[in-house]
């Protein structure tokens, strides 16, 4: 028998990798009426509006903003308080924002960087002296003043016109009254104990009753409605200038942190023009660093020297070429992407078709690279949720926020109801680098919006969260679209490549493997066998592929198309 046993499970064994090639995977849909290989539903489709965002209750939030005449930035600031009601796991109020916006009226794009600086009292000296190599995920440290509010009040004097207590007004209810804990959340909160336990308040926060909320119990965050209910009447000052602020200051400097009040008072966002480049007759646009958003249309430069009419969705030459497009373009991250206002970034040098056309000639048929360096641009000029919504006006909006890592820093402002962000591990401690810690300087920012125009007109207004992933995410999103002819929902769905072991801006250099090719359940192993040929590892990790939303605008029929991640919670809808 137990010969038997053996054989059974070695033959398994080593036909696992043929029947996960011969064998409709889940993600699969090939039996759709539609015949739409990868969508795991149908694209929504409606005339007057549209919300995309990562929870159905903010999506519902946005939707009823537009149906009571707000626009679409209206429904966005909405729903993006209603995500830090329902998700605090990944956002809220202290955290940081950006926006790319459509304005129907101007035809022009509007870039919004909502990202806080570092503490003005807190040195490079100080982490010297503690022996720190690298800024600690949570306590006080990494805490950077928290730029979401702001950033409302700044796109809701541009483009909004509904009163901001009655935009609030549905995040302040939900937080007082309640609502039911869904599936990624109640996950979320089984690590909050082990994560921030020792932090104060935070237990007595997400464990009211001394036990973890479960999927389908009502939670209830009275402190955040509360919180929401002072911004809404108060505006942006009752935050930064007000008794909320002192709270905040008063609480860091007591547990050890340097975020004071004067760092919050003094706190601005800033109005700038994205960036794009051409991709095969569609200009996608990010916004320029602080952020990675150019990471993107670097990549799309390299890949669009190559002719993917020939070269199929998921083989291993699509996900070689990408994959080494990644490690070139993460080198230049990792070295030049910083604070404009302390590091000279030559941005239109690093979009520029000639700098792609100078590191493509570094990428090999069939050999994965090992060691790159970041290349030479001339120098010309000086955890998180995605959301987009659109209005009857022709008005969009993509908007991105998050508090870094998971719930944040740890550091809970007492009675506030919600938690600082921890984004300023993002700076590196290495002295001379673009991304060196210095006091009053933004971090290097992971998280990026990003939209896509044609002849001067909106195409689509999408995002993928997550991290590092993200321009990777932007890039497929784009190929998917553009290169094989997906819809949105089935851009969305289809299985995602991702690339881990690059250098990074915190002063980590790429591993001498070349890193990693992790790779979404639904390619086939011929796939697999082939990269590793070409010198690739090949692993698979869970979790890391980010998270999309997606808003597409139909000039033709005047409707809009909207498609959500059918990985996590979120709804796209329209009326």
């Amino acid at each position: 028998m137990k010969k038997l046993t053996s054989y059974i499970f070695s033959i398994t064994f080593y036909l696992l990798p043929l029947t996960s090639y011969l064998l409709p995977h889940p993600s699969f849909s090939q039996d759709r009426p539609t015949g739409k290989l990868w969508a795991t539903r149908s694209e929504v489709i409606a005339q007057y509006g549209m919300a995309a965002t990562s929870h159905p209750l903010s999506t519902q939030v946005a939707l009823d903003i537009l149906k009571a005449g707000g626009t679409a930035i209206d429904a966005a600031i909405a729903a993006n308080a209603m995500e830090g009601v329902v998700e605090p796991h990944v956002n809220g109020i202290g955290g940081d924002l950006f926006a790319i916006v459509w304005d129907a009226k101007t035809k022009k794009l509007y870039g919004l960087n909502g990202s806080g600086r570092s503490p003005k009292s807190l040195t490079l000296e100080e982490f010297k002296k503690r022996g720190l190599t690298h800024i600690p995920s949570t306590g006080p440290l990494p805490v950077s003043v928290p730029g979401a509010v702001d950033a409302w009040f700044e796109l809701h004097k541009k483009f909004g016109k509904m009163p901001m207590e009655k935009v609030l007004e549905k995040a302040i209810s939900y937080a007082k009254n309640g609502f039911p804990v869904h599936e990624e959340l109640a996950s979320a909160l089984t690590k909050v104990q082990a994560n921030y336990g020792k932090f104060p308040n935070v237990a007595n926060h997400y464990y009211p009753n001394g036990k973890v909320p479960l999927k389908g119990e009502v939670f209830k965050n009275p402190d955040l409605g509360n919180t929401l209910e002072k911004i809404a009447k108060g505006g942006r000052d009752a935050f930064y200038k007000g008794e909320m602020a002192k709270t905040m200051g008063e609480f860091m400097k007591r547990n050890g942190g340097f975020l004071s009040y004067e760092d919050l008072a003094s706190h601005t966002s800033t109005w700038l023009d994205p960036v794009s480049t051409n991709y095969r007759g569609f200009d996608v646009w990010e916004l320029p660093p602080n952020g990675q958003g150019i990471a993107a249309l670097q990549m799309l430069n390299i890949l669009e020297g190559y002719d993917f009419s020939k070269i199929p969705f998921g083989t291993a030459e699509h996900i070689h070429l990408f994959t080494e497009a990644k490690k070139l373009v993460f080198e230049d991250r990792a070295k030049y992407y910083a604070d404009p206002e302390f590091a000279k970034i030559p941005v239109k040098s690093l979009i520029s078709k000639e700098y792609a056309t100078e590191r493509r000639k570094l990428i090999q048929e069939n050999k994965a690279l090992k060691t790159i360096n970041a290349g030479n641009p001339a120098l010309k000029d000086g955890d998180t949720i995605y959301m987009t919504v659109a209005d009857a006006e022709g008005n969009m909006v993509s908007l991105i926020q998050s508090n870094y890592r998971g719930f944040g820093s740890g550091m809970m402002p007492d009675g506030l109801g919600f938690m600082f962000q921890d984004r300023g591990e993002l700076y590196s401690l290495k002295e001379g680098e673009n991304n060196t810690y210095a006091p009053g300087k933004r971090p290097f920012h992971t998280i990026i919006p990003a939209f896509m125009t044609k002849n001067g007109e909106p195409v689509m207004s999408f995002g993928v969260m997550g991290g590092a992933f993200q321009p990777m995410g932007h890039v497929q999103i784009v190929m998917d679209v553009v290169d094989f002819g997906m819809n949105i929902q089935e851009a969305g769905d289809a299985p995602r490549i991702n690339h881990e072991g690059s250098s990074e801006p915190t002063g980590e250099k790429m591993e001498a493997t070349g890193g990693m090719i992790t790779l979404e359940s639904g390619f086939p192993y011929e796939t697999i066998r082939a990269l590793m040929q070409k010198g690739h590892q090949v692993g698979y990790m869970n979790g890391i592929y980010g998270g999309y939303q997606c808003i597409k605008r139909d000039p033709l029929n005047k409707v809009y198309y909207g498609a959500s991640e059918s990985r996590k919670d979120g709804q796209a809808a329209g009326y």
